[in-house]
């Protein structure tokens, strides 16, 4: 391995910092008031993450999610989110600064899911997907949320503790109906709405 010269740094942090953040710049730097004290940020930053969310619109049918042989596009996405989003107002009464809980395994639902609760200005609580049935009901019980997300194996580790958990909505990912219990199956949900989308990928040679 070669060697760095002494002097290889062009400019020194403090110089590449004034540079990025000066006016006009990617990075530029204001001060404002927050819960009145001067904070300084990023004037370029999303507001909130659900301007994050309605930015990615921008790249409609791009693959955004691959999972195994399904891809997610950001539209796709979107709307799926969207719907969800609607489904947890009126089916399940979730409003602004409720608890939403995901116990998800990696699947494009977890995304589904979190976005959604983001859009609604809800506050989405994810659990520890390694975690007991005694840990999931613990969060559950403690983040106060009436509504969880969840797929089978972590349902199957959750029914010995449902006594003594207020939960108005219980949305079962991929869950065999056999297993589902008191929960509504999320395909049932997603019959002929956009949270049933998943496109099959092009035909192509080894990755």
């Amino acid at each position: 391995m070669t060697d760095l010269a002494p002097d290889w740094a062009a400019v020194s942090l403090a110089k590449a910092r004034e540079i990025l953040t000066a006016p006009g710049m990617p990075f530029e730097m204001q001060t404002i008031p927050i819960h009145g004290r001067p904070v300084r940020v990023y004037k370029n930053a999303p507001p909130d993450l659900r301007a994050v969310f309605e930015a990615s619109r921008q790249w409609g049918e791009r693959e955004f999610i691959i999972y195994e042989t399904e891809r997610l596009t950001f539209a796709a996405h979107y709307r799926a989110a969207s719907t969800l989003a609607n489904i947890l107002a009126e089916r399940y009464g979730v409003r602004k600064g409720d608890r939403v809980v995901i116990a998800l395994r990696n699947l494009p639902e977890w995304s589904i899911a979190f976005w959604a609760g983001v859009a609604m200005g809800a506050v989405v609580t994810p659990l520890n997907g390694w975690g007991t049935g005694d840990d999931l009901a613990y969060g559950i019980r403690d983040s106060g949320a009436g509504v969880v997300i969840i797929d089978s194996e972590r349902l199957e580790r959750l029914k010995p503790f449902f006594e003594g958990l207020d939960i108005k909505g219980l949305i079962a990912v991929r869950t065999p109906k056999a297993q589902l219990g008191e929960a509504v199956a999320w395909e049932e949900l997603a019959a002929g709405s956009p949270l049933a989308a998943r496109r099959q990928p092009r035909r192509c040679g080894r990755p």
